[in-house]
């Protein structure tokens, strides 16, 4: 989850999450690099003694400044169309699972557990426990294995949503009457927050996302429980 204070990304929990950070880094270091290079061309023109320069030709300039950029462009596109290609493979889903947001909750269906179906409502402040997040605890967590690769069904019931889980790099908007799809592969057991990033009405700040990721035994014997519980 975010911290307070915080400037940079969350901790990656994925493998799209790390391709995305190292990507960030990648180009915020060609920013760095052409914002120096513009700040000391612009300081040395101000300071410069020279009162009248008369050129007539600069043929090596144009090459250079028309080059360089077409470069720049292209060691920061590849990277990028890279990442967007790995967001949008998916092979051969360990799960499937669906989410349907609502006004304003969620509600989750695991499409390989019949009957494992559940509503996700965000946790009241005056019912959370030691240690729980206000305003990002919910009353029933999206439980999933991790170490498996997920296939995540978005949809929505009534307006726009977006469902969104930044530790995990996922972020897909849930349309009513299309299904959108998403993939992760959750890399260690833990919690992960999101929050609905789409504005959808006057609680649209309080539909968040938890998402407790198991050790695939205890994620069995869960679904087993859940199921009969169901029943």
């Amino acid at each position: 989850m975010a911290q307070p204070s915080q400037l940079g990304f969350q901790n990656a929990a994925s493998p799209i999450m790390e391709e995305l950070l190292h990507f960030h880094d990648h180009a915020l270091m060609a920013v760095f690099l052409i914002s120096m290079l513009v700040l000391y061309i612009i300081s040395t023109l101000m300071t410069t003694k020279l009162s009248y320069i008369n050129t007539i030709d600069a043929q090596e300039i144009e090459i250079v400044w028309t080059i360089m950029p077409a470069i720049i462009l292209i060691v920061i596109a590849l990277p990028s169309l890279r990442i967007l290609y790995l967001m949008d493979e998916i092979n051969s889903p360990g799960m499937t699972m669906k989410t349907v947001g609502h006004q304003w909750y969620w509600t989750y269906e695991y499409s390989d557990f019949p009957n494992l179906t559940f509503d996700s409502y965000m946790a009241p402040t005056k019912e959370l426990e030691s240690g729980h997040y206000r305003l990002l605890e919910v009353d029933n967590r999206m439980i999933t294995p991790f170490g498996t690769a997920m296939r995540m069904l978005i949809t929505a019931e009534d307006v726009l949503h977006s469902w969104a889980v930044p530790a995990l790099g996922v972020k897909s908007d849930a349309i009513p009457g299309r299904l959108s799809q998403a993939s992760f592969l959750i890399a260690h057991p833990g919690v992960y927050y999101g929050q609905c990033s789409e504005i959808c009405g006057a609680n649209h700040s309080f539909m968040p996302i938890a998402i407790e990721a198991l050790p695939v035994r205890k994620f069995l014997k869960w679904a087993a429980l859940a199921q009969n519980t169901s029943l």
